[in-house]
């Protein structure tokens, strides 16, 4: 059984966690071809539908016309319906269908019986058509509210009710998800988080040799945005060090609200304790996060961000907003802290109570560790999707 999987840009940072996915379904006999909207170059053969010569989109258009006219007129009427209003959103709509009708040549070819989608967003669309003019089943997984969005969130329910089944990262977004359809579709609706390799994260033995006396080192990766709440938790780090504590804070990543959060690290004269590394690789990303004692999150909004995943599975406590799938992971007290979205000064009271109470850091990552091993890991992920590919339930 071929199972294609397809992504607006495999290639991409974010999406390491579909190529780990791929990589543990390929590990148990599953042959995977992989497939990216966006240009993408890799060692694991991904064809990509964009940047490809004018002759390929025209191959292909004349492949459908002349072995399924129907289904070609079909997916077009299909490709002008799924979407939002507008112009644009019309234009748009008609380069996916483009690139759908290649995709459908390209997995009829190769003998694909499945297309699976990760996102609900236009790469998604692409798939949603591809399947129905080649005639396959699709399927679709779910991460993060941003699904639920404009404009993806106004297309979700029509790709819901046209998916044979739907994965979703965390029993948040299926909810978000079953308020769009009606109950007859719900039960298409499975739980397959993200999952690590714990066999590929870096070894924690480097912290052994810290001092007890040194400041608690706070790591927080993540895009630099406004949804990502930087500015209050630096309002809420200044106010610790009012009041004396110490502490050291990493921030790993870039992006629009850089100039705006390098600003109030400045107004708040943190300077000296804030460091910024900008955009950093993968590896060079789990360094940090071993080289500290606590991750921190504080997001207005989020899916279940893999960066939790891996620095529980590192043995770090962690301090992040109850928010969407996050309370799914952390459980306060447990393996770390949570405090309510927006809420600086319960932050401020979470981040005092963890930087005093070193006795538990140890303890609590011991937990945290557990909890991923429990339902975190890929090997698991990787199953649940093998028996959603071939049962459908």
């Amino acid at each position: 059984m071929s199972i294609a999987y397809l992504v607006s840009d495999y290639g991409a940072a974010s999406h390491t966690f579909v190529r780990r996915e791929v990589a543990a379904l390929r590990a148990t006999g599953h042959n995977i071809l992989t497939f990216s909207v966006q240009p993408c170059s890799d060692r694991e053969g991904t064809e990509s539908l964009l940047g490809r010569p004018l002759l390929d989109y025209a191959l292909a258009l004349l492949w459908a016309l002349f072995t399924r006219p129907r289904k070609l007129a079909a997916s077009w009427v299909l490709s002008l319906r799924h979407r939002v209003g507008g112009a644009r959103a019309l234009l748009w709509s008609q380069f996916h269908f483009l690139e759908a009708v290649l995709l459908a040549r390209r997995i009829r070819g190769r003998g694909v019986c499945h297309l699976h989608s990760h996102f609900a967003n236009s790469g998604a669309t692409v798939g949603m058509l591809a399947a129905h003019l080649a005639g396959v089943p699709w399927s679709l997984t779910l991460h993060g509210i941003s699904e639920t969005d404009h404009p993806a969130g106004a297309l979700l329910a029509g790709k819901i009710e046209r998916a044979v089944f739907i994965a979703c990262a965390s029993y948040f977004m299926r909810a978000q998800a079953m308020r769009l359809v009606e109950p007859a579709q719900w039960p298409k609706m499975h739980i397959v988080r993200c999952g690590i390799d714990l066999a590929a994260l870096p070894d924690r033995a480097a912290k052994a040799g810290r001092s007890s006396d040194d400041p608690p080192r706070l790591v927080c990766v993540g895009r630099l945005s406004p949804e990502k709440g930087y500015s209050g938790l630096l309002a809420a780090l200044a106010r610790l060090v009012e009041e004396g504590v110490d502490f050291s804070l990493t921030i790993v990543g870039d992006g629009p609200s850089a100039q705006v959060v390098h600003a109030d690290a400045a107004a708040l004269n943190l300077g000296n304790r804030v460091h910024f590394t900008g955009a950093l690789t993968e590896a060079e990303t789990l360094a940090e996060i071993v080289n500290a004692d606590m991750l921190v999150l504080p997001s207005l909004m989020e899916g279940l961000p893999v960066v939790l995943i891996e620095a529980l599975a590192l043995g770090l406590p962690v301090i992040a907003s109850r928010v969407a799938g996050i309370p799914e992971l952390v459980e306060a007290r447990q393996n770390g802290w949570l405090f309510a979205p927006s809420d600086w000064k319960e932050l401020q009271t979470r981040l005092r109570d963890a930087i005093a109470d070193r006795s538990i850091w140890d303890k609590m990552g011991v937990e945290g560790r557990r909890r991923v091993v429990e339902e975190f890991r890929v090997e698991v992920s990787a199953a649940r999707m093998a028996n959603l590919f071939s049962t459908g339930v």
